[in-house]
């Protein structure tokens, strides 16, 4: 058996070794997943839903084992380490509520009833990337256990410490065995049979568009339910009406945020060019006085990058005499460092400016106008999310629909949120993505910014049908444009977001773009008879 050791990003000491599970072992945990598939589904709603509030209680007492884990293993400041923690507890808590509203519709039709049912899919295999490794493994098994669903988990190679405790504690809360299990292991191995196997009967990736195009054709093979994340290059607008104070000082943490490594980060800013200069002014003392150092104090804002051959993927992007306008600090000696990074003036074909960095590199560019900041945001393949600053309200709406993305905030540096998963200052929990070599089964990141929240869209993949998203809803493209996300590939190993009002409902009608991710709806019915008319049953499957 092979053992992959598991480094401190800001020590580069080991921190321990961790079994590779093997293709046959791989098997097994699907067998078994499957066999424990009827006796979860047959429990009832009121007891799965106590059994996952024990969950949520065990989390919840060990918030603070959880969070060492994640500054050691992932380098995660402490207070987002233990913010992630909490947010385990209070996705579970959420979700703790679902089985006993599992409602279907009835509908009259000519000589009978439409009775539709929510029904779990099966096994569902769930594949995390290594940036968010807490946040994004909640997103996805809270939903599919509550809807009655198995779940396979397969975390980040270099990330997996919390995840296996996560699914002890799991154990220990009563859960029975094969209802939900985490299967460390290369992608290419791991994450390759949960893709394959037959009886596994959803994935749910977070990752590179490379490795999502590959995990989208072994499920079109079988026509396997797939919800992916993928990369995101969203834009910060700062308008010339804007508080502009308040814009450059919440604009580092809007694309700093765990070092960068994020897809829901605003790693372009545009800002009128009438007011450029003094915005200027205003973001270098805010991007100097971000605070970057040892990830275990409790005042630090900006940890490491994940590993050494990330630190020089994001690198790249900043070679010999790039147009640096400022940077800020971090630490000398030991550990995956890179400080953060403004470049201004930049081209339209840079690639600091048009590819993903994920890590702590931001271009600035100006606008001359509304329209012209709206095409600039919307020329790119992506559109994850974004932010609109303005004092105008008829103008921030009009740009917010104006702007191809699926989650935008105004006068803030994320989506506004409410609820248990508030936070009002950094750090800030989002997801990662991974380096640009992984196999398939091994992620990068998205965020999961809200209109209502990652959780309550991994829920409505789960119970309201398949084709919603786990993190997003519907995705749109540009006419002409190819459906799926271009980009360079990022291997994988985990990593995704979170943002938003908390666990609350996606606003109806709402845009969700996301380019590079596919879902698929699919419906059984059934004739039945009541009463001697005809009830036409939809059996939705879940997630």
């Amino acid at each position: 058996m092979s053992e992959f050791t598991v480094l401190n990003p800001a020590t580069e000491e080991a921190v321990t070794t961790v079994a590779q599970a093997s293709a046959e072992e791989a098997d097994a945990a699907i067998g078994r997943a499957a066999a424990a598939q009827e006796r979860w589904r047959a429990v009832s709603p009121g007891d799965r839903a106590g059994l996952l509030r024990r969950f949520a209680a065990a989390v919840d007492a060990h918030v603070e084992e959880l969070a060492g884990l994640e500054v050691a293993g992932s380098g995660h400041p402490v207070g987002q380490a233990r913010w992630e923690a909490g947010h385990v507890r209070d996705v579970l808590l959420y979700y703790s509520a679902a089985p006993e509203r599992l409602i279907g519709k009835q509908i009259p039709v000519p000589g009978g009833l439409n009775v539709t049912f929510h029904e779990p899919v099966g096994v569902v295999g769930l594949i995390v990337p290594w940036n968010f490794p807490m946040p994004i493994l909640a997103w996805g098994m809270a939903p599919a256990l509550a809807a009655g669903n198995t779940v396979v988990a397969k975390p980040a190679e270099m990330t997996p410490l919390t995840a296996i405790r996560i699914g002890e504690l799991a154990a220990e809360a009563g859960l029975p065995d094969g209802v939900f299990q985490v299967l460390p292991g290369q992608g290419s191995v791991v994450g390759q049979r949960l893709v394959d196997h037959p009886a596994v009967r959803k994935i749910v990736f977070t990752g590179s568009t490379e490795v999502g195009r590959q995990i989208m054709a072994g499920c079109a093979r079988q026509v396997k339910r797939l919800t992916l994340e993928l990369g995101g290059k969203s834009a910060n607008i700062v308008l010339a009406d804007a508080d502009l104070e308040r814009a450059a000082a919440t604009a580092p943490y809007a694309v700093f945020d765990n070092a960068g490594q994020d897809c829901c980060a605003r790693s372009r800013i545009l800002v009128q060019r009438s007011v450029l200069d003094r915005f200027m002014e205003l973001l270098e003392p805010a991007v100097k006085n971000v605070a970057v150092g040892d990830p275990a104090s409790p005042g630090t804002e900006m940890g490491p990058l994940i590993s050494a051959a990330h630190r020089q993927h994001v690198a790249s992007y900043v070679p010999e005499g790039a147009a640096v306008a400022f940077r800020g600090s971090a630490p000398d000696g030991p550990g995956f460092w890179f400080p953060p990074t403004v470049l201004a003036p930049v081209r339209a074909d840079d690639r600091a400016y048009t590819e993903e960095v994920f890590g702590p590199v931001v271009t600035v560019t100006p606008f001359e106008d509304e329209a012209d900041a709206v095409s600039i945001a919307n020329e790119t393949p992506y559109g994850l999310s974004g932010s609109i600053w303005t004092r105008d309200v008829g103008r921030a709406i009009r740009v917010a629909r104006a702007v191809e993305s699926g989650n935008l905030s105004v006068n803030s540096a994320w989506a506004a949120s409410s609820g248990p998963t508030r936070r009002t200052r950094s750090p800030r929990s989002r997801m990662s993505s991974s380096p640009p070599s992984e196999q398939p089964g091994d992620t990068h990141a998205g965020e999961s910014s809200n209109e209502g929240s990652p959780a309550h869209a991994a829920w409505h993949a789960a119970v309201a049908g398949p084709g919603r998203g786990h993190h997003r809803g519907r995705q749109r493209h540009r006419p002409g444009q190819r459906a799926e996300a271009r980009g360079r590939g990022r291997h994988g190993g985990g990593g995704r977001h979170r943002r938003g009002r908390g666990q609350g409902r996606r606003g109806a009608g709402r845009r969700h773009v996301h380019r590079g991710r596919r879902v698929q709806r699919g419906r059984r019915a059934a004739d039945v008879r009541v009463g001697g008319g005809p009830v036409r049953t939809h059996r939705r499957c879940v997630p």
